[in-house]
């Protein structure tokens, strides 16, 4: 239900019972009008009958009295009965009257008012309709105990035509009225309430729409103004929010975008220095498979040209060979060089620094394949003074190694500690795979040794990272037990740690 009904509702009930109430006001004052009016017709009569009994009380003035009380009754048509009544303290006589009507005073009604001593008026139902009785005393006669009164009963058929008339009256200037200020009630309100109502819940809708500039006209300073400026200013206030809010999105976008940017920049450094790194020992592999009988087969055809003359074919051929092991022996150092990673950059890290820049690179794989990551460093780890990239490429082949071992969900712990036997700092990387056999244990550094039986190319991952240690003065270490997991621990000494710790 809306509230302009309500409102109607509640305005046609109150102004209902408004106007009853004030309609049966109206009709008890019009009643009590009309009876007074009534009273003061019926005390004249009575009074001047009593008057005319006390000048004559003979038998001849009681014979003209009842004919002047006759003739009173015809010339007004509303009396309906006046008596004489003479009332001692045992009997009611009546003296004189007349009637139009056969009802009769009861004398017990008679005798009450006689005892009251003061005059009575009552309603009174006749047989010729609703009447108004006065029973008034008059003087007492000297020397006798009766006392006289007289009776007069007027009909009052005319004051209830009066009231019935008023009271339609009422109803219908009643229902006319309620109408009346119901139609200007529902206009008002469309116009006063209804239209900037309707105003304000369609700029709140819009607004909650997304039309945030939407803004309520405020045309006026009652109630409804108020609500509009009060919503502008709300509405103010939540742009000022988004527009800090939006803000603050852009910032942090940029912000994002640039940490991306140097998270990719930097995994770009770390995949390049492992594929030169892995190209370094591939071309140092090859440099010695090959190196070896290339300068043997150039020795050997250097010798035979200098040993005996040669028939011109021959000699150019032998001359051809070594030209060509020359060749293939600068190639190899160039490729070499070519393939060589760049010179080492020393800087003083903290631990916690150094794993904020490499584990993001790792961690949507880590997620994806449903694994654990638990980080666990020891408080007030000293800085250490190294190559970032390389100590990154060694953390990266670790983490990479433990998440193939498991091959599936799992935990892997980063942990860093000081190892004050070792005088050293230990950073290790610990998984839940199956671990590493006893045998292969020590064969797990040599370069291209894998127990994958893919295409792929395996083997270098802890080579490289045992190199890389070694470049900064450590070693690595690793415990693994059958089914239980693999620890791989890489202690980089205190005494290339750099002044601070990692706070």
């Amino acid at each position: 239900m809306s509230l302009r009904t309500r409102l109607l509702i509640l305005t046609l009930v109150s102004l209902a019972f408004t106007m009853a109430f004030w309609g049966w006001v109206q009709i008890r004052a019009l009643d009590g009008i009309l009876v007074e009016q009534q009273a003061k017709r019926i005390s004249a009569v009575a009074e001047t009958v009593g008057t005319y009994y006390l000048h004559f009380p003979t038998g001849r003035g009681l014979t003209a009295l009842d004919t002047t009380l006759k003739e009173n009754l015809q010339l007004d048509p509303r009396l309906a009965r006046i008596d004489i009544f003479s009332v001692t303290a045992v009997d009611v006589d009546a003296i004189a009257g007349a009637s139009r009507v056969h009802d009769e005073w009861p004398d017990a009604t008679v005798y009450a008012a006689a005892q009251a001593r003061k005059p009575r008026y009552m309603k009174i139902r006749t047989e010729a309709g609703p009447a108004v009785g006065l029973l008034y005393p008059i003087s007492q006669e000297k020397g006798s105990r009766a006392r006289i009164w007289v009776g007069v009963i007027i009909f009052s058929q005319f004051t209830a035509e009066i009231l019935s008339r008023a009271q339609r009256l009422m109803v219908v200037s009643g229902l006319g009225l309620i109408v009346v200020l119901m139609l200007v009630l529902a206009v008002s309100y469309g116009w006063l309430v209804g239209r900037p109502l309707q105003s304000i819940i369609h700029a709140i809708d819009e607004f909650q729409q997304g039309a945030y500039t939407k803004r309520i006209p405020v045309g006026k300073t009652d109630e409804l103004g108020k609500l509009a400026t009060h919503f502008n200013s709300m509405a103010d206030e939540i742009a000022r929010v988004l527009a800090r809010e939006e803000e603050l999105n852009r910032h942090l976008k940029d912000r994002v975008q640039e940490a991306t940017r140097k998270a990719v920049q930097l995994q770009n450094q770390v995949n390049e220095l492992q594929r030169l790194t892995a190209l370094g020992y591939l071309t140092a592999t090859m440099a010695h498979d090959l190196g070896t009988p290339l300068h043997s087969i150039g020795g050997l055809a250097s010798l035979l040209l200098e040993q005996q003359p040669w028939p011109p074919d021959i000699r150019r051929k032998l001359e051809l060979i070594v030209q060509e092991t020359q060749r293939l022996q600068t190639i190899i150092r160039n490729v070499r060089r070519a393939t060589r990673p760049p010179d080492p950059h020393l800087e003083s890290i903290a631990v916690r620094d150094l794993l904020n820049d490499t584990l993001p690179l790792v961690d949507p794989l880590i997620r994806r394949a449903g694994i654990d990551l638990e980080v666990d460093l020891a408080p007030d780890l000293p800085r250490l003074h190294m190559d970032r990239h390389r100590v990154q490429t060694a953390l990266l082949n670790l983490i990479q190694n433990a998440m193939e071992a498991m091959d599936g969900p799992g935990k892997i712990r980063i942990a860093a500690a000081v190892a004050s036997d070792r005088n050293a700092v230990a950073l290790s990387v610990q998984d839940t795979g199956p671990g590493i056999p006893a045998e292969l244990r020590e064969r797990v550094f040599e370069p291209f040794f894998s127990t994958r039986r893919d295409d792929s190319l395996h083997g270098l991952g802890l080579a490289i990272v045992r190199d890389i240690v070694k470049f900064h003065g450590g070693h690595v270490e690793i415990a693994s037990i059958g089914g239980a997991g693999t620890v791989i621990r890489l202690y980089f000494p205190l005494s290339q740690a750099g002044q601070g710790t990692d706070v």
